[in-house]
C-alpha cells in the first residue's frame, strides 16, 4: 500500500501538477485525485510509472521515505565514524568505500549486461554477497548497511556512492525498459581494482553470483524475505548480520556441525 501522504508530499516537493501524473499514469485528474487522498489504490503498473516520474525507487514509494532520509557520509579522507543521535546515520570509512565501489564494478563486469540486472537485482546480490560471507566466514566483504524495505534489503550506501562514482567516470546510470518496466541500469566505465579483495572473497562472490545472478528481482525479493536478517528486522531499519546466525535452511549457506544445528 503507497502512502498517499508520502505520494503528495513528492509531487509538492518536485512542483509537478495532478493533472500531468494523471496523464502519466493514465487515469482521470479526478481518478488521481482519489489515490492522493487514499480512497484508491494504486496498481503496480501505475506505482512503477509514479516512481519513475518522481525519480524515487519502488521500495522507496511503497515504505514512503526515500534513501536522501538517511544520512550517509562518504569518507573521503578520515576513517573517523560520527555518532549522532534521533537520525540514522552511515559513515563510510575510506576502506570500506573502496571497497564497495570495486565489487560493484566487478559484478557489474560479471553480470551487468544480462538483462534482468538493474538496480533491484543489484540490490539484493550485494545483500547476499555480504549476509552469506559473514554467515560462511564470521567476517565482513563489503559490510554494507542493509536496511527492511518492502521488496527486500535495501543497501542504504548505494545511491551515494554510485552519484560519487559517476561524477568521477567510474560508472554511468542508464534507463531502459524490462518487460513492460522502466529499469535502471549502470554500465562501468573502467575495470575492477581485484587487488582490494582477496582469492576466498573473489570465489565468494563468483560463487554467489553464478547461484542468484539469472534470478529476476521478483524472485530475489521473495528469497530475502525468507531469511531471519530481513524477518527479524522493522521497516526502514538495519539488518542485523548477527542474526544470520539464525538462519533456516531455506537460506543458510554454512554447513554446521550437528551441534550447532
Amino acid at each position: 500500500m503507497i502512502k498517499h501522504t508520502f505520494l503528495l508530499e513528492l509531487r509538492k516537493n518536485q512542483g509537478i501538477s495532478q493533472a500531468f501524473v494523471a496523464e502519466k499514469i493514465g487515469v482521470s485528474r479526478a481518478s488521481y485525485i482519489e489515490i492522493e487522498k487514499g480512497a484508491k489504490e494504486l496498481t503496480l503498473s501505475q506505482a512503477n510509472k509514479i516512481a519513475e516520474i518522481f525519480n524515487v525507487s519502488l521500495d522507496e514509494l511503497i515504505s514512503g521515505k526515500t534513501m536522501s532520509d538517511i544520512k550517509v557520509s562518504l569518507q573521503e579522507k578520515s576513517e573517523k565514524s560520527k555518532k549522532e543521535k534521533q537520525e540514522i546515520r552511515i559513515d563510510v570509512p575510506q576502506k570500506n568505500l573502496k571497497k564497495f565501489k570495486e565489487v560493484l564494478l566487478y559484478i557489474l563486469g560479471k553480470v551487468g549486461s544480462k538483462p534482468n540486472v538493474g538496480m533491484t537485482v543489484l540490490y539484493k546480490l550485494l545483500y547476499f554477497i555480504d549476509f552469506d560471507y559473514y554467515e560462511k566466514f564470521e567476517d565482513q566483504l563489503v559490510g554494507a548497511t542493509y536496511i527492511k524495505n518492502h521488496f527486500g534489503p535495501t543497501p542504504v550506501e548505494f545511491k551515494k556512492i554510485v552519484e560519487s562514482m559517476e561524477s568521477k567516470g567510474e560508472l554511468e546510470t542508464v534507463k531502459s525498459k524490462y518487460f513492460q518496466h522502466e529499469q535502471t541500469k549502470y554500465l562501468p566505465r573502467r575495470e575492477s581494482d581485484i587487488s582490494v579483495l582477496n582469492a576466498k572473497e573473489i570465489k565468494h562472490i563468483d560463487e554467489v553470483l553464478s547461484r542468484l545472478s539469472d534470478k529476476s528481482a521478483t524472485e530475489l525479493s521473495d528469497y530475502s524475505h525468507k531469511d531471519v536478517p530481513w524477518l527479524t528486522a522493522e521497516d526502514g531499519h538495519p539488518l542485523s548480520y548477527e542474526s544470520v546466525f539464525y538462519r533456516t535452511k531455506d537460506t543458510s549457506v554454512r554447513e554446521y556441525e550437528p551441534d550447532n544445528l
